[in-house]
């Protein structure tokens, strides 16, 4: 059974930077596709940025140029580097893991605060 372990988030002022990552342990070459997606209170989760293996990374319009998706060397890893952090960035991040049987699991939350 993969497991999702993430790290990073806090708080952080506008214009900063955060790093967050998300260790998959189990099953690694059950996994399709990695990423991580993003909620705010009473919004649905959306769609941060996604890495599937082979193919090119997807990321939401609004954090286009800002944030940058990849993966660690062994593939069991993933993350997220957000620059120029800005308030509507604010929100519970998840790591996402694809599996290729196409079950879809997911990290507990991290919660990233932009503010002053």
């Amino acid at each position: 059974q993969v497991q999702l372990v993430e790290s990073g988030g806090g708080l952080v002022q506008p214009g900063g930077s955060l790093r967050l990552s998300c260790a998959a342990s189990g099953s690694i070459f059950s996994i399709y596709a990695m990423g991580w997606y993003r909620q705010v209170p009473r919004q649905q989760r959306e769609l941060v940025a996604a890495f599937t293996s082979g193919g090119s990374p997807n990321y939401a319009d609004s954090v286009k140029g800002r944030f940058t998706i990849s993966r660690g060397n062994a593939k069991n890893m993933v993350y997220l580097q957000m620059n120029r952090l800005k308030p509507e960035d604010t929100a519970v991040y998840y790591c996402n893991v694809d599996l290729t049987d196409h079950r879809r699991l997911w990290g507990q939350g991290t919660q990233v605060t932009v503010s002053s």
